[in-house]
């Protein structure tokens, strides 16, 4: 029987709602053989998740989702078994984390006008070291009883046409591409044409160019892609020479998404592991 491996999940050291060890007792408890940690920015989350894992028999891939921009195209970009000591995606997140400081402290100002919310409410949604972003504020606001959930933040106040909006510039993917890369880690672009989150999206010509500079993979089963997305990049894919990845890009209550409702062939986890700079935790 095939494994089944989601590759793409976050616990609370981004803006998921579960420790990295109850992540990984609730992927047991849905029947998914391994998941891969992928907190924003950080890899805080590696040492728990992994010590979780390894007590329940779990395959864990540890990684990373890291928040790219080119041309006004808002771009994820999954980092799988990089060497956290090596390269420099360690200063480019302390770098990052300092930007989203900055940004968060105008968006509370904004949103303060009109809502009795403060930098401290927003702090108290975040667990230490994590990258603090858009969701930690969504989730203070449905902390003080304005909206129900997260999402409805999102729709209401915080996309990107709100006035509350604070634009901020992160790295280009291809520049990220390459850090991923240098620190001995497999690149693979997160869900490239998820209209919820990028009103445009990158051409085939910018993906080759990725392509040419080390990214492995696409993600292309993912809850924000329907059937005739996800033939068009499985088609793009093959093009291009990159693999296919699904991910439940789940969140636990930040989110709908359901741990295990997308899923990565094991034989791209098999190449993934042959290529990644650490070890896949528990794969036999």
């Amino acid at each position: 029987m095939a494994l089944r491996i989601d590759t793409h999940t976050h616990s609370l050291c981004s803006d998921g709602t579960d420790t990295p060890g109850e992540l990984v007792a609730k992927a047991r408890v849905v029947g998914l053989d391994g998941i891969a940690i992928t907190d924003h920015d950080t890899f805080d989350g590696w040492q728990e998740a992994a010590q979780a894992a390894t007590r329940v028999g779990l395959l864990l891939i540890r990684g990373v989702e890291i928040s790219c921009r080119v041309e006004c195209i808002s771009v994820h970009l999954l980092g799988y078994l990089p060497d956290r000591e090596a390269g420099q995606l360690q200063q480019t997140f302390a770098a990052v984390h300092e930007a989203r400081q900055e940004r968060m402290c105008e968006m509370v100002r904004r949103v303060g006008e009109d809502y009795a919310v403060s930098y401290a409410d927003v702090l108290e949604q975040v667990t230490e070291g994590a990258a603090i972003g858009r969701p930690h504020l969504a989730d203070a606001l449905v902390a003080k009883g304005y909206f129900a959930n997260r999402s409805e933040v999102f729709d209401r106040i915080l996309g990107r046409d709100s006035k509350y909006y604070v634009p901020w510039v992160p790295p280009t993917p291809l520049e990220m591409v390459q850090q991923v890369v240098n620190a001995g880690g497999v690149p693979v672009l997160a869900h490239p044409r998820s209209a919820g989150r990028n009103r445009r999206f990158l051409s085939e010509e910018q993906l080759a160019e990725l392509a040419d500079s080390g990214l492995f993979g696409l993600e292309i089963s993912h809850r924000e892609h329907g059937a005739q997305t996800r033939a068009e990049l499985s088609e793009v894919a093959a093009r291009l020479g990159l693999r296919p990845f699904g991910g439940s890009d789940y969140h636990g209550l930040g989110k709908p998404n359901l741990l295990g409702e997308n899923t990565t062939d094991e034989r791209v986890i098999d190449e993934l592991a042959e290529r990644g700079a650490i070890a896949i935790l528990n794969r036999h």
